[in-house]
């Protein structure tokens, strides 16, 4: 790939992934340039619905027709970060079944904007996010990619839950939006309607305790498939769910109030995150034993209990 390629898709992943682009830096050169044009890539077919206001939803559709077109090959690539995507989409074999499925989940953004169930929602996730964590798993090249592949599936699913539970304001007011299940909602009694007036309670606190420990597994099973990553991939991995998971901190410090203020996460934060993970890693490289000493996921035999609790529990 041509550096400018490269660093225009690093000036996107930069602006819009500060997170992932910190535990981007830690990886290989081999695979860093790869994933800066990779996330430009997703954030391209992603602001086609995202930052749509006031575009009719059939042009959406056009736009992202066209864009499957250029990322599969079909017509030439427009611009460096799909002239990049071009090479690495060959160099890497990604399969045209991941991209379809990807852009295939970028369309249905543009009709569903409620989930009833979280098995429709994981279907959503099957292009959204377990699409590019079996590209990123492409990309790093791992000796046995069959082994690797769940795993890097529930981690990408893992992040987007993250990513859904911080953002439910923001994706509320800006895009009218609500990515917890129904289904979860009702059996805590919240209806969607006090969730678009942004209206917290205590059983809105319950069933964000409810998902966040749902996501909680996943992030355990996608960890448990780091190790099978080349060793040069695994820290930065490993980092990256680390700070993914620490926004789950930030939610339950807030009493799981994520319709009043957005949690974030600062830089200290971040940097504080960052240490502890070097630091474990460089007496310890079983990334499944340092992800349960510095993560803010609870380890598997016990866990939190729901807003209100001080203490924990055994899970059933």
């Amino acid at each position: 790939m041509q550096q400018e390629h490269i660093d225009a898709g690093k000036a996107i992943q930069k602006r819009t992934g500060k997170t992932f682009y910190l535990a981007t830096k830690f990886l290989p050169e081999r695979v860093r340039h790869a994933t800066h044009v990779l996330y430009a890539f997703f954030r391209i077919a992603d602001e086609v619905v995202d930052d749509a206001d006031g575009v009719p939803p059939d042009e959406q559709r056009a736009e992202l027709e066209a864009l499957r077109a250029r990322a599969l090959g079909e017509t030439e690539p427009d611009g460096p970060v799909l002239e990049a995507f071009d090479e690495l989409r060959r160099e890497y074999d990604i399969a045209d079944a991941e991209i379809d499925s990807f852009v295939d989940a970028m369309q249905s953004d543009i009709d569903t904007s409620r989930y009833e169930t979280y098995s429709d929602l994981e279907t959503y996730m099957r292009g959204s996010a377990a699409a590019v964590g079996v590209m990123m798993t492409a990309i790093m090249d791992p000796d046995d990619r069959e082994a690797a592949l769940p795993h890097a599936v529930k981690l990408g699913e893992a992040f987007q839950m993250t990513n859904f539970l911080r953002d439910v304001r923001e994706d509320v007011l800006e895009r009218d939006r609500i990515y917890l299940p129904r289904k979860t909602l009702r059996a805590h009694g919240v209806s969607a309607e006090q969730i678009e007036r942004l209206e917290y309670s205590e059983s809105f606190a319950t069933a964000m305790a409810s998902e966040l420990k749902r996501t909680e597994a996943l992030y355990r099973e996608g960890v448990a498939g780091i190790r099978y990553l080349p060793k040069d991939c695994q820290l930065p991995v490993l980092l990256a769910a680390v700070l993914y998971a620490e926004h789950h901190t930030v939610i339950r410090d807030q009493e799981y109030d994520v319709l009043t203020r957005e949690p974030s996460l600062s830089p200290t934060r971040k940097l504080w995150c960052l240490a502890k993970t070097r630091w474990h890693w460089h007496w310890n490289r079983d990334p499944e034993a340092v992800f349960q000493r510095v993560s803010a996921v609870p380890a598997l035999e016990t866990d939190h209990l729901g807003p209100g609790h001080g203490g924990r529990v055994p899970t059933q």
